[in-house]
C-alpha cells in the first residue's frame, strides 16, 4: 500500500487520547519508563559512509536529547502524561536535555536525578543512504543512594527495555500495580536467543522485537510465525516488519493484524523504532481495534523517518492531522489506504492552531539577543 505522505510542521491541537478514561483517583501517570538519556548529536546529508583518512562534510546537523528521550518525547507528543525516571550530568549537555524534556516536552521529571560530577552520554548518529551509523561515549550513572528504583509510581503503562540476563525489580513491581507493560528488546550480544533469559518477559503485556529479533528468539525462519510464536509466551506479539509494515498476534484471543507500511523518503531512522512503540502505546490504552494500533504505530514511526533526530522527529497531534488533511486532498489517491485510516477522523478537532509549547531546538541554543 502507498500513501501519498507530506510533514507539515507548525500547527498543533489539544488532543487527549485517553480524556475518556481519566477520572478522580485514576494513576498518577499514564506512561512510566526509566532508562538513559543521550544527547544526540546527528548529522544528515551525507552521501555515503565516512572514508577511512578522509573528512566528509554533512549538510545538515542538529543536537537533541536521545536514547531514553526517544521514547518519552514521543509519548508525551501524542499527549500521554509521561513520567521519566533518568540520571542527567551536572554539565551544559545534562542542563540543555533536561530542560528540553520538562519545559519543551512537558514531561514529569520528578523522579529524575542529576548527578554531580558525572558527565552526560553522547551519541553521534549519522544518516546516509537510509540508515545510520552510531558512536558513543558514556558511562553508567552511580545508582541512587535515597530511592532506589524498585517500587514506581502507580501508572496505565510503563515501557521496559529487556535484555539478556538482565532482570529489574521495577518490571514487577509495575505490573503487580496495574501496569500494562510493553517491552522491546536490544541485540544479543551473546548470541544465545533463549526466551528463557528474559525473565522480566513474564511480566509484559505486549513484546515489540523486529523481524530479525523474534524469528532468532522462536527459532523460525518467517517473522508472521515467529509472532505467533510469541503469542504463546506473552499475551500480544507485535513484530515490525521494516518497510513491509508490522504484523500482531493477540494470544488471548488469537486474533491477527497486519498493516502494510506508507512508502516515505526516509531521512533519518534513528528513533522509529522507540515512536512505533509509543504510538502503538498510545493506541492500546485507548482501547483501540489492534488493526488501527498497527496503523496508527506504523504511520507515527513513517512521519518520524521524515526528519532528523529521534526525540526531534517524533510527530504530535499537529503533523498527524496535517498528514491526514494533506493525504485525504490528493484526487487520485488510493481509496483503501484512505479507509485504513480514517480512523483518525474521529481523533482530530476540525480546528487548528499555532503550536502552544516551545519545542526542543535542534541545536544547543542561541544567543539571547535585546
Amino acid at each position: 500500500m502507498t500513501v501519498h505522505s507530506a510533514r507539515q510542521p507548525g500547527f498543533s491541537s489539544d488532543v487527549d487520547p485517553l480524556r475518556g478514561l481519566r477520572a478522580p483517583g485514576g494513576p498518577d501517570c499514564d506512561v512510566f519508563l526509566t532508562g538513559t538519556v543521550f544527547l544526540d548529536i546527528i548529522f544528515t546529508g551525507l552521501d555515503s559512509a565516512p572514508v577511512r583518512g578522509t573528512e566528509s562534510w554533512a549538510r545538515g546537523m542538529g543536537q537533541s536529547p536521545g536514547g531514553v528521550a526517544n521514547m518519552a518525547t514521543a509519548l508525551a507528543r501524542l499527549g500521554l502524561r509521561t513520567l521519566l525516571a533518568a540520571a542527567f550530568g551536572d554539565d551544559f549537555y545534562g542542563d540543555y536535555c533536561w530542560d528540553a524534556l520538562e519545559q519543551g516536552e512537558g514531561i514529569d521529571l520528578s523522579m529524575s536525578r542529576t548527578v554531580s560530577g558525572w558527565h552526560s552520554p553522547v551519541t553521534v548518529s549519522m544518516a546516509y543512504e537510509g540508515e545510520r551509523t552510531m558512536v558513543s561515549h558514556g558511562h553508567e550513572a552511580p545508582p541512587p543512594a535515597d530511592r532506589p528504583l524498585h517500587f514506581p509510581p502507580r501508572s496505565r503503562a510503563a515501557i521496559a527495555s529487556l535484555a539478556p540476563g538482565r532482570s529489574e525489580e521495577w518490571v514487577g513491581a509495575a505490573a503487580r500495580g496495574g501496569a500494562m507493560v510493553f517491552a522491546d528488546v536490544g541485540w544479543d550480544e551473546s548470541g544465545c536467543w533463549d526466551l528463557a533469559e528474559l525473565p522480566d518477559l513474564e511480566h509484559c503485556r505486549a513484546f515489540l522485537p523486529n523481524a530479525e529479533e523474534a524469528m532468532r528468539y522462536t527459532r523460525t525462519d518467517c517473522p508472521r510465525a515467529a509472532a505467533r510464536a510469541l503469542a504463546g509466551r506473552v499475551p500480544l506479539a507485535v513484530v515490525t516488519l521494516g518497510a513491509e509494515g508490522a504484523y500482531a498476534v493477540d494470544g488471548s484471543t488469537g486474533e491477527t493484524a497486519e498493516v502494510p507500511a506508507i512508502t516515505v523518503e526516509a531521512l533519518d531512522p534513528t528513533g522509529a523504532g522507540d515512536v512505533f512503540v509509543a504510538g502503538f502505546v498510545t493506541g492500546t490504552l485507548a482501547g483501540w481495534p489492534l488493526a488501527d494500533r498497527l496503523a496508527f504505530a506504523g504511520l507515527t514511526a513513517a512521519l518520524s523517518v521524515q526528519e532528523f533526530g529521534g526525540s526531534l522527529s517524533a510527530p504530535g497531534w499537529a503533523e498527524i492531522g496535517a498528514w491526514w488533511r494533506h493525504v485525504a486532498s490528493y484526487d487520485e489517491q488510493d481509496p483503501a489506504a484512505l479507509r485504513r485510516y480514517a480512523f483518525l477522523e474521529g481523533l482530530l478537532p476540525e480546528a487548528v492552531r499555532p503550536w502552544p509549547l516551545p519545542r526542543a531546538l535542534p541545536t544547543i541554543g542561541f544567543r539571547r539577543t535585546a
